[in-house]
């Protein structure tokens, strides 16, 4: 039985990765956002706005539990879900925890892209984007590093990127 939890920050690449990676090892995807999306019929913002992030990082808690029952499968989780009670301990108790580490710099680069479709990050200048990328992650990091493994993903931009950080995961979980 495999269940491999991928975290990390919005744009580190969890869904490329883990879409590949389940792929290539003949597991199940499920991203944690497009679930909690699927069953409440909402999208995350939605959620946000009406349950504000105490309702919200409850209902992401719950769900995390029920996919933490699924196997063979690979988990992306929300960025902030493993900051949030005690999320990262149950995750390492449950599987392989793999935190997808991304330099400041390519985060803002591929977020910088994003922007209009995350709406936490709509209207933000570069400046102002880039800073709220290191705060952010100064304040998660510590959460992020109680996983069982780093992984540098870093290089996700292309096919060759992603198939050469695949057999690199592979590698790293022993598979």
């Amino acid at each position: 039985m495999t269940r491999i939890f991928l975290i990390g920050y919005m744009g580190s690449g969890k869904t490329t990765l883990g879409k590949a990676f389940a792929k290539e090892m003949n597991l199940s995807f499920v991203d944690q956002d497009w679930y909690i999306e699927e069953r409440f019929h909402k999208t995350v913002q939605e959620i946000f706005s009406e349950r504000g992030e105490q309702g919200f990082r409850e209902l992401e808690r719950q769900v995390l539990h029920e996919i933490a029952e699924f196997e063979d499968v690979v988990i992306s989780t929300g960025g902030g879900a493993p900051c949030f009670f005690d999320n990262m301990d149950f995750m390492n108790q449950q599987g392989d925890t793999v935190f997808l580490d991304v330099s400041p710099e390519v985060l803002f680069q591929r977020l910088k892209v994003a922007s209009h479709t995350r709406p936490i990050l709509h209207g933000k200048s570069n400046d102002e984007l880039k800073a709220f990328i290191v705060n952010a992650l100064d304040k998660r990091k510590p959460f992020y590093s109680k996983t069982k493994y780093v992984f540098s993903a870093d290089e996700l931009e292309d096919i060759y990127q992603i198939k050469s950080s695949v057999n690199r995961l592979r590698n790293i979980l022993g598979m």
